[in-house]
């Protein structure tokens, strides 16, 4: 097969993790991180790391939690983190992004590098992200803290955190001010879809996570290589406490992590100039990258069509079935997005192909919005070692908001393009559900969950008034529902809700 010379290609991938009891343990800023993990992608091509980094013209950074939103970096950062890596390796490329909030960004940047090489306006291409979220919570209560402050001269297309489009003023206001209560809402929608009741449906959850954490055992770059029993995730404990309903510690993303990885992707042209050896090459044979609806216009908020779609069109862009995928890493920040992928593409929560190849983000580590390119880093070695079979690769943001999908092969392949477009439009079309945003009178608990991460345990909870069947949001501390959202089953119940100027409170009835 003749391969256009401007087919874009993975040639390097590299990862790093510092883990706290390390003995050499550091405390590393996250561009000491990235630069770590750029180094041994860099040297994964096989070719001369320095002229591969020289020859960089474009940089993909993706932020960390701590430039992810309008808080400040406590412990400083740099103001062009993308190039503050390059420098450190010897490049200077022509262009930098830094790319907005969302764990789907790994993937759907890899879809825009090669978009960008097939075009002509890129020939080597580096995608970079880390979390050094270890560091911060180290140094939270230190004297001796140290300033990662660093200017650096230079371009920057800095896209923004754009974390709104995520939350806004209402979601806030009524506690969806973390990822755990997110989906804890969206898991118990699925929950009370499926007809399950709290204790099995946990089961159900720890029975998907805990081969996850067999794979963590195993991987020298796990934040937490520990197998986990079914029975000790679902087990409520000291250690293994609950964060926000459904979900107690071990089925939550680990963030308090420092990792790094990085991607090299290049021209097939640039990477025979290079030197790459062709064993090193991997192409991407299908890609997706879809939007869901905002959060409360969904009918069904324990389903995700945008995912859906995204996993079947870019097998369809690949030409390949279910059935011809070797290899899985599925996002895993909570079981719902597992869940939902496994429903879309008919897997068996005990496939025997597995759903990560990392070990899934609450036991190798959720390194924020990079957790993918850990994903891709791992499908693209076990490709070279599998030639000619395919691995997917699932990657989610915000709150089931964007999902993009890569499928992988040392295969050579054309580049193709998708559908994204024209079924991410498809979605926004579907029906949506009024939302009343200051409710008064009765009403019934639609999902749910329970914050007990805050000082005064809080109920927070998505309804439907009696009177229209129109969608709200409010919280409660009412003993008597707080006692039946954390230790019974709340799905249906009758609530009273009224509006105050701090949001809707609800009440039992």
């Amino acid at each position: 097969m003749r391969i256009d010379p401007r087919t874009p290609v993975v040639v390097g991938v590299g990862q790093f993790t510092e883990r706290i009891d390390d003995p050499d343990y550091r405390g590393m800023s996250a561009v000491d991180l990235a630069t770590a993990a750029a180094q041994a992608a860099l040297a994964d091509t096989g070719a001369d790391a320095t002229a591969v980094a020289g020859a960089v013209d474009t940089v993909y950074g993706l932020r960390q939690f701590e430039i992810s939103g309008p808080m400040p970096a406590t412990l400083g950062k740099s103001n062009n983190y993308p190039r503050s890596v390059m420098r450190r390796l010897g490049g200077d490329p022509r262009r930098v992004v830094l790319e907005p909030v969302g764990g789907q960004g790994p993937q759907k940047l890899v879809t825009e590098a090669g978009d960008a090489i097939v075009a002509g306006n890129a020939d080597v291409v580096m995608i970079m992200g880390s979390e050094p979220g270890s560091t911060a919570k180290y140094f939270a209560n230190r004297d001796d803290k140290p300033d990662f402050t660093e200017h650096v001269d230079g371009q920057l297309e800095d896209r923004g955190h754009q974390i709104y489009s995520y939350i806004d003023e209402y979601t806030v206001q009524h506690g969806l001010t973390g990822a755990p209560v997110q989906y804890g809402l969206l898991e118990n929608a699925r929950r009370a879809r499926l007809g399950l009741g709290v204790a099995q449906y946990r089961q159900a959850m720890a029975e998907l996570f805990a081969p996850m954490s067999k794979v963590a055992a195993k991987n020298p770059f796990s934040s937490s290589p520990v197998e986990r029993s079914v029975e000790e995730i679902e087990t409520v404990t000291d250690e293994n406490r609950m964060i926000c309903d459904p979900y107690p510690r071990l089925l939550v993303a680990r963030d308090t992590v420092n990792q790094g990885a990085a991607i090299v992707l290049t021209s097939v042209e640039s990477a025979r100039k290079l030197g790459v050896p062709e064993e090193k090459w991997v192409f991407l044979h299908g890609h997706s990258d879809l939007v869901e609806q905002p959060l409360l216009d969904r009918v069904d908020l324990g389903a995700s069509p945008a995912a859906a779609h995204a996993a079947h069109e870019a097998l369809r862009v690949a030409g390949l079935g279910v059935a011809d995928i070797a290899t899985f890493d599925l996002y895993s920040c909570f079981p719902f997005p597992v869940f939902v992928i496994c429903e879309a593409l008919g897997l068996s929560g005990d496939d025997p192909r597995g759903h990560t190849l990392t070990g899934g983000l609450p036991y190798f580590g959720g390194p924020g919005n990079s957790y993918s390119v850990h994903g891709i880093a791992e499908t693209v070695a076990q490709m070279r070692d599998r030639p000619g079979r395919f691995g997917f690769v699932g990657a989610n943001g915000g709150i089931m908001s964007k999902y993009s999908v890569g499928i992988y092969s040392t295969e050579p392949a054309q580049w193709r393009t998708s559908r994204s477009a024209e079924l991410t439009a498809r979605v926004a079309e579907l029906p949506t559900v009024r939302v009343t945003k200051t409710p008064e009178g009765a009403g019934s608990v639609e999902t749910y969950s329970v914050r007990y991460d805050w000082p005064v345990r809080t109920g927070i909870i998505v309804g439907r008034l009696d009177a229209d069947g129109s969608r709200f949001m409010a919280t409660t501390d009412d003993a008597d529902l707080v006692g039946l959202m954390s230790d019974g089953d709340p799905l249906g119940a009758k609530i009273s809700v009224t509006p105050t100027e701090n949001g809707n409170r609800a009440v039992l009835r």
